[in-house]
This record gives C-alpha cells, structure tokens and sequence, in this order.
C-alpha cells in the first residue's frame, strides 16, 4: 500500500543576499497558510558593516544570532505549518565569514546553547546563483546601505554557502539554482517550482531550469 506524501511542516529558505529567498518564503507561506519567520531586520550594526569599518564585526554578528534565536525559539506547535527566510545555522555561516579566531571561539560558545534548544527544519530550500548574477541583483535593486558591500565579500559568501550546502545532512533539501530561472518575475517559472515542493522531497534533490530533477546525493 502506498504511502501518503506528509507535506514538511518546517521550512526553511536560505541563500546568499538577493537570490531571492524573502519572496520565496512569502509565496511559500501565503499559498500553504503558513505562519512566516522573517529576517530580522534593522541591526544598527549593519551599515557599518558594510563599510568595512573595523572591530564592528562581532556586534553584528551576536546581534543577528540574538534575533534569530528569540524568533525561532518561539516555535513549539508546528500544528500550522511554518515557513522562514532563514536556516539558523546560516548565522554561523557567517560567522566564519567574518569574525577572528578569537571572535569565533566566543561566538561558537552562545551558538552551540542556542542552537540545542531549536527545532530542525523538515526542508531546507537552498536557492543559489553565480556571484556574478548576485552582483547584478545587487545593483538592480540599488538598496542604499547595501552600496557599499564589496565584489570579494559577495565572491566570499556565495563560495560559503556552497559550501555548507555540500556538505549539510540535517534535513532534506532542495537545491534550485536560480541563475537561469526568475521565479520572481516569471509565473511559469514559479509555478514549476510550486509543483515540485508539492511532491516528496528526500535527502538532497535539484530543482534545474527545466524542471527536470537529477538523482538524490546519498
């Protein structure tokens, strides 16, 4: 007897800045009736960032990793389904994109508490692109504060996520490669990828431009 596909009840969407992972989560979360989690925003630490300016690092770092952990620590009922912009192991992401060894020690020990006391997401959706393409998005978008991110750290983020999703096992994951696909602006596009999270998703699965899906990795 077969069995009935049991839909995620936990998702999260993840990828590097301006891949399009908010308005996924935002269709995601308006066609399933789902509660969203979005990105924090607003750390008075960012633009600062963004400029390079020295020592400001960690501040935006334990800002983002506090945020995030108060969002998602409030998820104990998954009775309706949830769908967030982020994967909490992101913020370590970028930790290691950004702190010294000396920040990241201290860093990794409020990470490792925190994280033992949140859920694990059913699917991860992880939607990547070129560093080249981000960089157009980037400018295309022409978001004030993000003027001042450079070509080497976008190089450096997009080589980060891929990778931690080469190697992540924590739950199943959907790997769409949005470089040739605009699933923002075309509706065709976004509806073959609807239909796909409609099917069952086990281990890591591709979602490619035609719609076409390569075998699972092991």
């Amino acid at each position: 007897m077969a069995h009935l596909f049991e839909a995620p009840r936990f998702i999260a969407v993840e990828g590097p800045l301006r891949v399009g992972k908010s308005t996924l989560a935002g269709i995601l979360a308006e066609s399933l009736h789902a509660r969203r989690v979005a990105e924090p925003e607003n750390n008075p630490f960012l633009d600062r960032f963004y400029q390079a300016q020295p020592g400001i690092g960690f501040a935006t770092q334990l800002w983002f990793l506090m945020e995030r952990y108060e969002q998602l620590r409030q998820l104990t009922d998954f009775e309706t389904p949830v769908v967030s912009d982020y994967l909490f192991e992101k913020d370590k992401l970028f930790a290691y994109v950004n702190l010294s060894d000396a920040e990241l020690d201290l860093y990794k020990r409020y990470y490792q508490m925190f994280r033992e006391q949140l859920p694990t997401p059913d699917l991860v959706i992880y939607l990547q692109a070129t560093p080249e393409v981000l960089k157009q998005r980037l400018k295309r978008k022409g978001v004030a504060g993000e003027r001042a991110i450079s070509d080497a750290y976008i190089e450096q983020v997009a080589a980060a996520y891929e990778h931690f999703f080469f190697h992540y096992t924590a739950s199943d994951l959907l790997i769409v490669n949005t470089s040739d696909i605009d699933f923002v602006h075309n509706n065709q596009d976004l509806q073959l990828l609807l239909k796909r999270l409609s099917e069952p998703i086990k281990g890591t699965q591709y979602f490619l431009p035609l719609g076409e899906n390569s075998p699972s990795r092991p």
